[in-house]
């Protein structure tokens, strides 16, 4: 049997209250090492957005992908928000997910 494939819509930020980035991957850990490593050029390398702050888990890409596109809409406030619902301290969720 195969096993079930997941996506993630995630957040990172620069600091609390920082620079925000969303994404959307297959493979969360992988993706996330890929930003704190500055593997990829581009706005997370520029503006040093490493910290995983949030994440949501998906069992098809199609949701995922309305998910991270509605997030990217939202206003900033609401972002936060989201955040600091379950993370108010903006931990960075990365250790959590490694383990």
């Amino acid at each position: 049997m195969a096993r079930k494939r997941h996506f993630w819509v995630y957040i990172l930020a620069s600091r609390i209250g920082g620079t925000l980035y969303i994404g959307v991957t297959s493979d969360l850990v992988r993706r996330v090492h890929e930003h704190r490593e500055d593997i990829i050029k581009g706005f997370t390398k520029q503006y040093g957005v490493h910290r995983l702050v949030h994440f949501e888990q998906f069992d098809d890409a199609e949701n995922a992908i309305k998910r991270e596109k509605r997030l990217k809409a939202w206003n900033r406030d609401w972002k936060i928000r989201l955040i600091e619902e379950n993370n108010p301290d903006w931990i960075d969720l990365y250790y959590q997910i490694v383990l």
